[in-house]
């Protein structure tokens, strides 16, 4: 049998994992090596569903977005959903998920994915699966890489939406607030917001308080400018201390789904000040889409590293960018921490500089 690569996308779906895919499969094939795709993350390779990746199936890859294989961020292998008479019972099925990867001749698996996936992955590796990580999320938030894929394109979509906000905000006179995704990091939120031209900026690592912001609007107006642009990132806690939560998931890695804080903030804002407001939710379309060349370019690089590692028999590895340069790191270091902003960090002080309000 010839040599055998797995690959599987897992959690959040993010511009540019059909290029990790693409680059895995084209570098493994021109080595000689067979690659097996799962399908629909952790839970294909528990039910051995997959297909055989060939030159004419990544065909046209690069620059489409979402995944081909699919992806699911609810199929822990270690608590998976089983279907009983009685109801829905969560079993311990790693053992089935590393017997398949065997039964399939898989010499490595390349699981692409966020801090969920990629500790599963190295919970596999105890179990004796090779295993490589590639980090993926747009929130940029994964604490072993510089930058993971998606999160350029997600800055660039939300950039757009500020730059069409600024039009209709100064049509009508009206404070205009884009609430953007990041989790527990404001880096989409921060850097969206400086490239958008935005006079307040909140973001989960800087506390903020409904004054500063009113202040700052007042501000704009004393200065003759009757509208202002509003970023938060869907993690900034509200005035009482409490996250915003659009729903509860019990069953997936991150049992909270944030969201709501811009309509929140939005009429706090009115009702304090008569300013007129409205909220935009910018929500999935973060995901979506075609990858920008930076992301695509950057998957690419992880994807190529990634098949060499496997293929040179290495594992329980991720592969990331440190600097300008990708290197590798050991995959239990992505379950340590998150990777947040720095509050008096370079970008933070360029926030400050041109005058763009933290809400502090």
């Amino acid at each position: 049998m010839n040599k055998r690569l797995g690959v599987l996308t897992g959690g959040g779906d993010a511009p540019g994992l059909n290029a990790v895919i693409r680059a895995v499969t084209r570098s493994a094939l021109r080595r000689g090596w067979e690659v097996i795709g799962f399908l629909d993350g952790y839970s294909g390779l528990i039910e051995n569903r997959n297909v055989v990746l060939t030159r004419n199936y990544i065909s046209g890859l690069l620059h489409r977005g979402g995944t081909v294989l699919g992806s699911n961020n609810r199929d822990n292998p270690f608590h998976y959903p089983v279907r009983t008479e009685t109801g829905i019972e969560y079993r311990d099925m790693s053992d089935q998920a590393v017997a398949n990867l065997e039964k399939n001749g898989i010499d490595c698996l390349v699981a692409i994915g966020g801090d969920g996936s990629l500790a599963i992955a190295h919970e596999l590796a105890q179990k004796g699966a090779r295993v490589i990580g590639v980090p993926k999320t747009i929130d940029n938030d994964l604490l072993a890489t510089d930058q993971t894929f998606g999160f350029d394109t997600a800055v660039t979509t939300a950039t757009e939406a500020l730059d069409k906000l600024h039009t209709t905000a100064e049509s009508h006179h009206r404070v205009m607030i884009l609430e953007l995704m990041g989790r527990d990091a404001g880096w989409i939120a921060l850097v969206s917001g400086i490239a958008g031209g935005a006079d307040v900026i909140l973001i989960p690592e800087i506390p903020w308080k409904l004054d500063s912001v009113i202040a700052k609007i007042k501000e704009r107006q004393q200065e003759g400018k009757y509208f202002s642009i509003v970023v938060v990132a869907e993690g900034v806690k509200d005035p009482s201390g409490k996250f915003v939560v659009r729903q509860h998931i019990p069953t997936a890695h991150t049992k909270i789904r944030l969201g709501g804080i811009g309509p929140v903030l939005a009429e706090l804002i009115e009702d304090a000040s008569g300013f007129e407001c409205r909220a935009t939710v910018l929500g999935h379309l973060q995901r979506g889409g075609s990858p920008s060349a930076s992301d695509r370019v950057l998957a690419t690089r992880y994807g190529v590293m990634a098949a060499e590692l496997a293929m040179a028999g290495q594992h329980d590895l991720m592969v990331c960018l440190k600097g300008q340069d990708i290197k590798t790191v050991p995959l239990d270091l992505v379950a340590r921490g998150t990777r947040t902003i720095p509050p008096d960090g370079q970008l933070v002080q360029v926030a400050r500089a041109l005058g763009i309000s933290l809400g502090d």
